[in-house]
Formats: C-alpha cells, structure tokens, sequence
C-alpha cells in the first residue's frame, strides 16, 4: 500500500481532474451531436478507465524518462524516483500496467478508438523527450492533453468530425497555456542546462505573453462551440466564466512574483475543467 501511495503521488492522481472533464465532454457533446443521445453507463465506465490509464502511463513515463534531470533541478530532486523512493523497475511495471489498461478500454469502445491507440501512444511517450530540443513543448504537451476530448467523443461515437477538433485545439492551448506559466518556475535552471522551454529560450516576460495568446485562442475555440454545436447560453455562461478565471489565472503571476504559480496552475486549471463540463451538462439538461 506505501508503494500504491508513493506511485499515485509521484503521478499526482489527483490531478486527472483536469483532463477527465474535457474526456467526458468530447463524449457528451459528441454522442449528443452524432447519436442523439448520452453516452451509455458502459462507455462511462470505460472512458473513465482509459483516461486513467492514459495519464498515469504518461505521468509515469515523464517522471521515468526525466529522473536524471529531476534529481539535478533543485525544485524537482525529491521526487520519487530521484528520492530512491521508487525503483526504475517498479515505475515501468507501473507504466506497463496503466498502458495495458488503456488497451483494454480502447478495445471495449470500439474499433476507431483500437486504431487510434498508436497516435495516442506516441504522443504519451514523445511529449516527455521534446524539452531536450524544442521550446514547442508545451504545444506537445497540450496535444496530449488535447487528445482527451478527442478520445472522449471517440469512445462514445466511433466517430471524429470537425467539432471534436475545435474542441481539442480549445483543450490543447489552453494546457499550453497554463504549462509555460508553469515552467516559468525552472526558467533559468532550463537554460543553465540546455533544456528547452518558453521561459529559458524567450525569457520570462515574453513567456507571459506567449501563454496570454494561447488561451486567447483557447477561449475563443471555446466560445466557437456555442456557434457550431446546438449548446446553448448557459454554456456560453460557463464559457465566459472560464475567461474570467483564465484572467485571474494571469493576475496571479508576473515576472516579478512567481510565488502564485502553483495557485495559478493546480487550483485555478482544475477549476476551469469543472467548470466547462459542469455547464455543459447543465446546458444539455435544461
């Protein structure tokens, strides 16, 4: 059990919630739009558990694949396996496991959700290596991310059209968004040791800059699918409620006060995922 602990903390379980939504989103508005009608408790169930198995098997990988670099950032050294508080060999059969639960679920959705497995496999495992030579990164993380609202309206329809797509480029800048905020923390550490990112290679200003730009573009994919699908205003309500906390969000930070930055990405991002499932649902109930 101290193990099963240990993993989930390295992983930061808890934090799926910030993609779990945008899954059952996809699912909501696709079968909606596609079938006319919810998703069935089984492709619930499913979803839920491919999700699952997707984020630790990425989670896992990041933190396997980043040991080396980890145990040398001073803010990241005391992380499980730099620590010595998990074995390589432990976190890969970790990892092995959550990747065989994702085949799992994929196979118990449908035949698209099976074929797609690779795209989403690569993209799992390929974001954790782009910090060594590109300062895109954060737009790799956000497409991984942004998979979730696509896997999601997948699993419940079999189908992909181009409304899952606004919602996935709504869903990936704004995880890009909130990501450079994020590594503004290692900004200079990142450039001491040649490892890319927004903040080390355009500085700390101009990273604020890039991250206001990608949840403009978030915010307006968003309020995009108030045109395009048949959501209606209370959707639109939880949309601009988004907006604001995305204004918060950035208030919180600046080049000169980086103190926020966990408020600004663990509170205020798992709030905005709530948010936008919760009016959503409400909009297609009422």
């Amino acid at each position: 059990m101290k193990k099963i602990k240990i993993i989930l903390e390295m992983i930061k379980f808890e934090h799926t919630i910030f993609a779990l939504p945008f899954a059952f989103l996809g699912a909501v508005l696709g079968s909606l739009l596609i079938e006319g009608n919810w998703p069935t408790i089984s492709e619930w169930i499913w979803i839920t558990l491919a999700m699952v198995g997707a984020r630790s098997a990425a989670m896992s990988l990041n933190r396997l694949i980043d040991s080396k670099i980890d145990a040398a950032n001073p803010r990241t050294k005391d992380r499980a396996i730099p620590a010595g508080l998990l074995s390589k060999v432990e976190t890969a059969s970790f990892i092995i496991g959550s990747f065989a639960l994702l085949f799992i679920a994929a196979f118990q959705l449908n035949m698209l959700a099976v074929y797609l497995l690779p795209v989403a496999v690569f993209f799992l495992v390929f974001y954790s290596y782009t910090k060594r030579f590109t300062w895109l990164c954060h737009v790799f993380l956000g497409v991984t991310i942004g998979i979730a609202p696509l896997g999601g309206w997948v699993g419940a329809t079999g189908t992909l059209t181009w409304e899952a797509f606004v919602l996935f480029v709504a869903v990936a800048l704004w995880t890009a968004g909130f990501d450079v905020i994020y590594a503004t923390q290692d900004a200079k550490y990142d450039k001491e040791v040649k490892l890319y990112s927004i903040p080390s290679y355009f500085g700390i200003v101009n990273a604020l800059r890039f991250a206001k730009v990608f949840h403009l573009v978030s915010f307006s994919a968003m309020v995009s699918l108030f045109f395009i699908t048949p959501l209606g205003w209370i959707f639109l309500l939880g949309i601009f409620i988004v907006g604001g906390i995305m204004v918060y969000e950035h208030s919180l930070v600046s080049p000169k006060d980086l103190s926020k930055v966990n408020v600004a990405f663990f509170t205020m991002n798992g709030i905005i995922s709530m948010v936008m499932l919760a009016f959503t649902i409400g909009d297609l109930l009422l």
